[in-house]
């Protein structure tokens, strides 16, 4: 892998600031699209609705703390940063991995990054999602649905969190919305 393309643990990425915002533009009710092709490399997961009870489903059946890779150069657990928490561990599906590996410049649809976000005595405080659906489900930021949710199941942001899309927006829209050195390659 070329490890070139690795960010500096301050670019991690970095999901928004409380990802909260107005329930209903956080309301999803578009039809999930068929995935196209992914890389050759990784098989596209079937896209679940787009619900927190259905991301959570696939990512509980999917197991993805045992069977998906840590984001390259990092660590299980490392510092974090706000609004994620004191440390962080991110992990990414054979999709998000193959097109991080490729320098693809953005992740294809079916691309999956979850970050486990925790206090500073390790205790699980949340789990922030991105899920790459086609970029009809949400044009102004490439197809991405977030979620939030905390240690107890509860759900602070389903589908387009506005404080989501306004850091990511405002951060990385040329880095196809994830907080870290660009995809192709190049350093922040």
């Amino acid at each position: 892998m070329n490890r070139t393309l690795l960010p500096s643990l301050a670019a991690v990425i970095v999901f928004a600031a409380a990802c909260s915002g107005d329930p209903a533009d956080d309301a999803a009710t578009d039809a999930p699209a068929a995935a196209p092709a992914a890389p050759a490399s990784a098989a596209a997961p079937a896209l679940p609705d787009t619900t927190a009870d259905a991301v959570w489903a696939m990512l509980t059946e999917a197991a993805y703390q045992e069977n998906w890779t840590l984001w390259p150069g990092f660590a299980e657990y490392y510092t974090g940063n706000e609004p994620h928490g004191m440390l962080l561990t991110t992990y990414l599906n054979d999709v998000a991995l193959a097109a991080l590996e490729a320098q693809a410049g953005t992740m294809p649809v079916g691309a999956v990054v979850v970050k486990d976000n925790f206090m500073p005595d390790s205790t699980l405080a949340a789990t922030t999602v991105m899920v790459k659906r086609p970029v009809e489900y949400n044009p102004d930021f490439n197809g991405w649905y977030w979620l939030k949710r905390n240690a107890d199941g509860s759900v602070d942001v389903d589908g387009r969190g506005a404080g989501c899309q306004a850091c990511h927006g405002g951060r990385a829209a040329a880095n196809d919305f994830l907080v870290t050195g660009p995809l192709s390659g190049g350093q922040p």
